[in-house]
Formats: structure tokens, sequence, C-alpha cells
């Protein structure tokens, strides 16, 4: 009969904050192992020491070093993977023997924990048990007296080997965060966290709740004094908000600004956009739209779903009535379709009372889209989103009545979704009783992404199933000619 492989969570540092399970499994264990360094010395072995008993046997996983690897064929991840692969082989000699095996890990096993490598190896050979500890993150808190995260805010946990810009984006689209793996990284986090403005709330921890743990704020570190174990926090904010001083009254200078991202990358974004940008104090909007914005150090982000218009502008105004300058973004242009007047909206249901409101304009998806085929708006156009979130679809279908009567060229906003599959098929039926089956359709997908593909086709051949939530269509009206992949409309009737 084999033994059992255990992972037990040592929890972060204090022995009495190791759970009874793993005390007891560390006594009874046959093996203990733990990593350590060549010096023989394991920070694992010496929380677990109280509870080991004479006559078990101790497997040091000594690690390799980077200067010690250097002539490994693979570097130094070929040694660390070599060194893996030899230590599950010596704990898979004791598992055979019938001998329960604890290996020792720090905080939690699979909380960035070292026995996660022994287990991918040995899981499937051997019964395999994980004990769960607590986290540095949560002994972290715990020092400080302060909670990570209440109600509806976002913990985001992260390793401070990221590289500092990517580091610096998703720092500022949290409401709380940890970041770990410190230690000669301390620089590149410390930038990080002034660029997504946040350095200010952040609290340095080390060796939360050992004898010489630290505590300071991070801004005042010094980074040749910060070990590995050591971690940086930004705890819960609404918490910070009721402990601290009350905002300062709303200035004359407080404003909202609704500005326009254009369709995809910064080189849609107009000169005037990017100004208001840089000069926010917070930025506000659908989080793949927040991410797009630049990177500023000092200014804080609003990152929400995209089905919360409403409760993004009331955020927006109540920013602004405590003094700040805000800055709400819309993919495209604000005024179409989007969040400039879902911000007027609530200014008239009575939020946001004194604040000024500026849009600021930018290239719509259909003038982007139009762009890469020729010029099929180059006559009266009609703009018309087919959703019928907000609006019914008999309405809908009146309105594309009416452009198809008029002979109007459309451009069709959000045209279909996962839950949305017949309105495209409807709204072409409808077109079709005012126009030719080959009149000219433009099919343009996630123009100036990545994902750009952007086609022309006939109303009479369009097929829905190829279109998304990511398209918009432009249909020709019926002087709308398509030749060798260029559409236009002529401007003479």
């Amino acid at each position: 009969m084999t033994g059992t492989l255990y992972g037990v969570g040592l929890g972060p540092g204090d022995p009495e904050l190791m759970t009874v399970k793993a005390a007891r499994l560390i006594s009874e264990a046959s093996v203990i192992a733990y990593h350590c360094a060549r010096h023989g010395r394991s920070i694992a072995r010496s929380v677990a020491e109280p509870y080991l008993r004479e006559g078990q046997v101790e497997e040091k996983l000594v690690y390799p070093v980077t200067t010690e690897t250097t002539d490994h064929p693979g570097g130094y991840e070929g040694a660390i993977a070599d060194f893996y692969e030899l230590s599950a082989k010596r704990l898979a000699e004791h598992l055979d023997a019938g001998r329960d095996v604890v290996v020792l890990c720090e905080g939690d096993p699979f909380f960035y924990g070292s026995y996660m490598y022994m287990h991918e190896r040995l899981s499937g050979r051997f019964e395999a048990v994980v004990v769960p500890g607590v986290t540095s993150v949560s002994a972290a808190s715990s020092v400080l007296g302060r909670p990570l995260v209440q109600r509806d805010e976002v913990l985001t946990v992260l390793p401070g080997t990221l590289p500092a810009p990517e580091l610096a984006r998703r720092l500022a689209d949290t409401d709380a965060a940890a970041v770990l793996k410190l230690g000669r990284t301390f620089s590149s986090v410390r930038d990080a966290f002034e660029e997504a403005g946040k350095l200010d709330s952040a609290v340095y921890v080390e060796r939360a709740t050992w004898g010489q743990q630290r505590v300071e704020p991070l801004a005042s570190v010094d980074p040749a004094s910060v070990p590995y174990f050591s971690l940086a926090l930004v705890p819960s904010p609404a918490y910070a908000a009721r402990v601290s001083p009350a905002p300062a009254a709303a200035s004359a200078a407080s404003e909202v600004v609704v500005v326009g991202l254009g369709p995809a990358g910064p080189e849609w974004l107009t000169p005037e956009a990017e100004a208001e940008l840089a000069a926010a104090d917070h930025v506000v909007g659908y989080g793949p739209y927040v991410a797009r914005v630049p990177q500023k150090a000092g200014q804080r982000r609003h990152a929400s779903g995209n089905r919360v218009e409403a409760e993004r502008a009331r955020e927006a105004l109540s920013l602004a009535s405590a003094g700040s300058r805000v800055a709400v973004v819309s993919s495209g242009d604000p005024g179409v379709f989007a969040m400039a007047s879902a911000v007027l909206e609530q200014v008239a249901a009575g939020h946001g009372a004194g604040v000024r409101v500026r849009i600021v304009p930018g290239v719509t998806a259909a003038q982007a889209a139009a762009s890469r085929v020729g010029a099929p708006l180059g006559h009266d156009y009609c703009v018309l989103s087919l959703s019928d979130r907000l609006k019914p679809w008999e309405i809908i279908e009146k309105r594309l009545e009416a452009a198809g009567a008029a002979d109007l060229v459309l451009a069709l906003y959000n045209p279909a979704s996962r839950t949305r599959t017949t309105q495209l098929a409807s709204a072409r039926d409808v077109l079709l009783r005012h126009r030719s089956p080959s009149t000219p359709v433009v099919v343009a997908r996630d123009v100036g992404g990545p994902e750009e593909d952007v086609r022309v086709t006939t109303l009479g051949e369009l097929d829905p199933s190829t279109v998304d939530m990511r398209c918009l269509l432009i249909v020709g009206s019926s002087k709308t000619r398509a030749e060798n992949g260029v559409v236009w409309t002529p401007r003479s009737y």
C-alpha cells in the first residue's frame, strides 16, 4: 500500500496561525519535506518546528541558484525543472514504500506555493491531499487592522514580476490590490503604483505576523531593504474613505467631460480627446474602453460592465461634485448610442447639481467602416440601432420602413448579439420591401482592431449568421454602387 502525499499550508509565519489539521498531519507523518537554500535553513521548517517529533525523516529539497547553474544546457529554467523532477523522484520512493509525506509550504500550497510542482508530478500516481493555509495577503490585512475589501469592491492579487506598464494598468482597474514577490522587483512595483495613482494609499508589509514584521507606507521604503517575503497592499478604499476626513466641497472647475475614443486604437484618438484624458483626475467607463486610455500618474480609473450606463453616469457626476475633473469614455463618438446622452439624462434627473458637462467628439464606427470601402455615406444616410434592449422592436421596424421608403443609406449599429439572433433577418426582410436584392451591403467587424474584417455583399445574399455584436452594417440606397470592392453613393441623385 502506497503512502499519501500532503501539501500542508503553514500560514504566514506565526506557528499559532497554522490549522489544527496541519499541525496534526505534521506530527503524524513519517516524512517531512521542505524546500531550502544551499545553507540548509528553511523558513517552512522553522514555522513547523513546534509540531515535529523525533524519528521523522526530513527531506531537504535544496534549490539550485542562478549563479550555480549557468552551465546547464537549459539555463536556470532547465536547472529548476530538473530540480523538481529529482525532488519528485525522492518523494516517490517514500510514497512507494508506504510512507506518508508532508510537504511544508508557507502560506497556502496553491497560492504561489512551491508545493504545486510536486503535486503536478505526483498526484496522478499517489493519493494527494492539500491542506489550505492562511495567506500572506490575509495576514497583512490583519496586522494593518483594515479590511481588504467590502461589499462590491474587487480585490486583485498580482505578482511583482509583471512588467511595470501591465502592473500599472491592472492596479488602476481595481479597487483593492495585493502585489507579491517583491525583493528585486520592488522599484518596478513602486513605479507601477505611482503610475496607477495609488502610491499614496499603498502600504508595505514585511513578514506579517512574524516577530520582526515591518509595516510602513510603500512610498517611504528603501528598495535595498526589501526581502522576498514582503508585499504591497492597497486595502479597502471604502473603509479608507470612512475613516479619512471628508472631501472638499465642489469647486467651480468640477466637470464631467464625455470623451469619444474612436473605434479602435490610439491612431483614432483626436488631439482634443487626448488632451482631455490627460487632464482628468478620474476616468470612468466600460472596462475595455478604460483600458484603452493611456496611463497617467495620479489618475484614478473606474471600470464597470457594459449594461450599467446610468450607474456609471451617476458615479462620474458624484466624483465631479466632490471637486474632481472626470472623463467618461466611450468607443467611437460619445453622442452616438453612447455615454453622452446617459450623462445628460442623469443631470436632468437631478444628479450632479452645479457640475459642468462637456462632450468631446470622436470618429464614429460608421465613419470608420465607410472609409475602409470608399464612400457609401456620400449622400443622405440614417443611423439606426437594431438593439431592442432600450426601445421596442415595433419602433425599430417602423423606422426601418421609413428609412427604406425614403431611400436612405443605413448604418446599422448593434445588429446582433448572443441573445438577439432574429432582428437582423427581420430588418433585412423589411428593407427588401423597398430595395433590390442587389443593393450593396458592407459588413465591417472590429474596424481598426486586430480582428478587422470588412467585406461587401448584397442585401439579398446577406447571411445574418455571419454577423455579431462587433459588426456594423452599411446598407446602400438605390443609387449606391459597388465595383471591385469599392462602394460609394454619388452626391447627385
